[in-house]
């Protein structure tokens, strides 16, 4: 017979991205004890297997008629919102936005909940855009704010186990810690290959970028293309700024292309010509360069990389499912995957939507005992 109280509960993520953790932060709130098993920390190195360490990341909701979506996105935008102004203020920094679109847009923009928000006019738009908006948002600094996650997690009782784990099987029998009640799989590009899920579905979309050493910008500014390619310049905090970028389907290429780094330049320069550092006349002004070139930003250039976002086809999966051990245990799973581009923009909505599965499975199971 199953007590719901003083269960100890499990969460899974194969590589501990924005996603798990805020997940993992969430469903410790609800008063559960909850263990990480993850095969790469935010505290590692940088590698192709983790995508959040790569994002740029800024708040700006795509969510387009998704009624879900946007529900997750705004919530997330509130809490982050919130976080930007108190205790984890390091890891924002709170920005004019100003999106440049190739098309008119006839609809209400989803964005007209942000704060600031207004719609540009005819003689404010860039070559090559027909509509645009501008509003604040704030950007995140994600290695910053991965960290933070953590620390604010095992401050709280958390635990983390590092493995690499073959099959869901491996956690429910209590192969890395004692055998849970529940399992959260919040694996990303993961669920691909992970036994017991091998969603299939699951699929890359490759992003390159370029990180810059650019303190004086303070503003952020994207532009959409006719080939559906988007530029867009995200400073941080710190004074690093995020250019890019690229989205690509299925490309699973683990390094930057050199000559992908330099069209990315050219074209966050095309955009946004204030990237180019500014210098010292003789009287001791400050200039900025009136014909800035892509050489001009070699001496501010800290690396280029690439990620790849974990999509899905249908979708993020948030739902429930059970597993059955070989010794005839039952297993309550709930799915939190597939996010593609908008992992943090959705975090903490998709984390709250994963905490109320839990919840319900495990009623039903405290309801139903010998199930």
């Amino acid at each position: 017979m199953l007590q719901l109280s003083g269960l100890r509960r499990l969460r899974l993520s194969a590589y501990l991205g924005v996603v798990g953790l805020s997940t993992a932060l969430k469903i410790q709130e609800r008063g559960y004890s909850v263990t990480i098993i993850a095969e790469t920390l935010p505290s590692d190195p940088k590698t192709i297997r983790y995508t959040s360490h790569w994002a740029g990341a800024h708040h700006v909701s795509i969510a387009g008629d998704d009624v879900r979506q946007q529900k997750m996105d705004r919530e997330t935008f509130r809490i982050m919102w919130d976080m930007s102004g108190n205790e984890a203020e390091g890891c924002f920094l709170r920005i004019p936005q100003t999106e440049f679109y190739c098309e008119e847009r006839k609809q209400a923009n989803i964005l007209e909940v942000m704060p600031d928000f207004r719609y540009l006019g005819a003689t404010e738009l860039l070559a090559g855009s027909k509509s645009g908006v501008s509003f604040t948002t704030l950007t995140i600094d994600s290695p910053v704010y991965l960290n933070y996650l953590l620390s604010l997690f095992l401050s709280r009782g958390g635990r983390v186990q590092r493995a690499a784990i073959q099959h869901i099987s491996q956690v429910a029998e209590g192969a890395f810690c004692r055998a849970p009640n529940a399992i959260v799989i919040c694996a990303g590009m993961g669920a691909r290959t992970l036994g017991g899920v091998e969603d299939k579905d699951v699929y890359p979309i490759r992003g390159q970028t370029v990180l810059l050493r650019a303190p004086w910008i303070r503003f952020g500014v994207t532009q959409s293309s006719l080939d559906g390619l988007w530029t867009y310049v995200i400073p941080r905090r710190s004074g690093d700024v995020i250019v890019g970028g690229t989205k690509i389907d299925n490309d699973w290429y683990p390094n930057p292309r050199p000559e992908t780094t330099a069209d990315i330049l050219s074209r966050a320069l095309t955009l946004c010509p204030e990237l180019a550092p500014p210098f010292l006349s003789q009287d001791g002004q400050t200039i900025r360069n009136p014909n800035p070139t892509v050489e001009d930003l070699q001496p501010i250039i800290i690396e280029s990389g690439c990620g790849l976002r974990p999509a899905r086809k249908g979708g993020i999966r948030l739902e429930t499912e059970q597993h059955e051990t070989i010794s005839g245990n039952v297993v309550q799973i709930v799915h939190n995957y597939g996010h593609g581009g908008y992992g943090y923009q959705s975090s903490w909505g998709s984390a709250n939507i994963a905490v109320a599965l839990l919840d319900g499975v495990l009623k039903e199971v405290k309801a139903n005992p010998e199930t």
